[in-house]
Formats: C-alpha cells, structure tokens, sequence
C-alpha cells in the first residue's frame, strides 16, 4: 500500500507530516509504516495500491475522478474561503510601482504546471473574466519555483496556493521581496483521494480524528483545521481553462 501527502509536503513540514501520518494509521488499524516520497505524483495517484494521498483539484477533474475515489478533503481556515475551500493569491515584487491586477495584463507570468488548479486554472480564469491575460508565460514547475521567478525578476508576477503562499512567507527570505496583489475567488480545496476499490468511509474517520488529535505543535506547522466532505460534483464544475501556450 502507498500513502502521500505530497502537495504542502516541505523540510519544515515533514516530521509533523509524517506523525500526522502515523496518527492517520493508528486509528485506521493499518497502512504503510512510512509516507512515499519518492515516486512521481502521477505514479502515486493512479497506483492500484493506493491508501491515501492528496492531489489537486484541476487533476482531479482532468484526469483522476473517474479511476480513484473521492475521500475528504483538508481544511486550513483561509481567511474568506468556505470550509474546505482555497484560492490563489497574485503575488508580484515587492519593489513593483505597479499595484492592480489590471497593470500586470501583458506581463511576464509564472505559472507551475498547466494541471495546476491554483497555478494555472484559478488565475487565468479569474483574469480572463476581468478581460484580462498574462503575457509571456514562465513554466516553474512548483508554486515555490513560481514564487522565486517573480522575487529574483525572472517573472513579473504568479499566482500560488493560498497554503503554499502561507508557507512561503513563514519560511522562505526571499518572500520579503513580495506582496500580494490580490486573490482569486475560493474553488474547493485539494482533495484527499484513494483507490478507486477502496471503501473512503474509514480513511476519512481516521483523517478527521488524527486532524483533531494534532499536536499544539504541529497544528500550526500544517495548518490543517478539519477534513471536509465536498461532493465530487463541486470538483467537476469548475471551469477549465485553456492551456497555457508558451
């Protein structure tokens, strides 16, 4: 069996993931001693062995919904996203003049990946409905990557997981060299998924119970709040953008 939590997973993070983990296992009864960390997402996801891993929302409904199962998903109390939900956040320099979303039209952007929910999809279509477009397109491949583009002035601005921005700014010094721009409308969260022949009943019980049994330690390290049950459905609806073209 294979267990991943690979999306929020970083050196500050790993040890309270890995008893995050552990809790997970002791109240299912069962599960791979440790966390996979070393196998592609993808290799991950659709494993017929999957436990438990977490994936993106634009993944989800691109791809997986149909061939694994929908468990829970995380919810990390983001100031004005519903429970469960995220958004991203448009950063830029921090020495920038420019300060409006509508100024950075045209400009160079990073993005991580085109499967990006929070990367790709959320910004282009929050831009497009304000008839707006980024202009040269920077591939990163993560949203910290992304992050780093826009501080070293590779890039004129990205977009980045709400989660993923909080880490940033609690752990990275190169995010003194940005502020945010503003924020896309939330859309849910990243998802908890398992094999497509698994009963998702007991993995969330055990999940929401390790959630609720984190440490005063870890809670703030992971920031997890609760796991939430959203429909697939809610996943389906939201919109796909086009692809991003070099």
């Amino acid at each position: 069996m294979i267990a991943a939590l690979p999306m929020y997973d970083r050196p500050e993070t790993a040890a309270a993931n890995d008893r995050l983990w552990q809790a997970i296992r002791a109240h299912l009864g069962h599960g791979p001693q440790a966390l996979t960390r070393d196998m592609d997402v993808w290799d991950i996801w659709q494993n017929p062995d999957l436990l438990l891993a977490q994936t993106c929302g634009y993944p989800y409904r691109a791809r997986l919904h149909g061939a694994v199962t929908l468990v829970g998903t995380p919810d990390y109390g983001l100031p004005g996203c519903p429970p469960g939900h995220y958004c991203s956040v448009f950063v830029a320099r921090a020495d920038d003049p420019v300060d409006t979303l509508d100024a950075f039209s045209g400009r160079r952007f990073a993005y991580n990946e085109a499967l990006s929910q929070s990367g790709w999809a959320a910004p282009a279509t929050h831009m497009a409905g304000l008839g707006l477009a980024p202009g040269p397109l920077i591939k990163t491949g993560a949203h910290r990557a992304s992050a780093r583009a826009v501080a070293e002035g590779r890039a004129d601005f990205a977009a980045l997981d709400a989660v993923t921005w909080t880490l940033i700014q609690a752990h990275d010094s190169f995010a003194a060299n940005l502020r945010e721009i503003t924020r896309t409308r939330p859309t849910p969260g990243l998802p908890l998924i398992t094999a497509k022949t698994r009963d998702p009943a007991p993995l969330f019980a055990a999940t929401r119970q390790a959630i609720a049994d984190l440490s005063d330690a870890d809670r703030p390290l992971l920031h997890i709040r609760d796991l939430i049950a959203i429909p697939a459905r809610a996943y389906l609806d939201v919109p796909n953008p086009p692809p991003p073209r070099p």
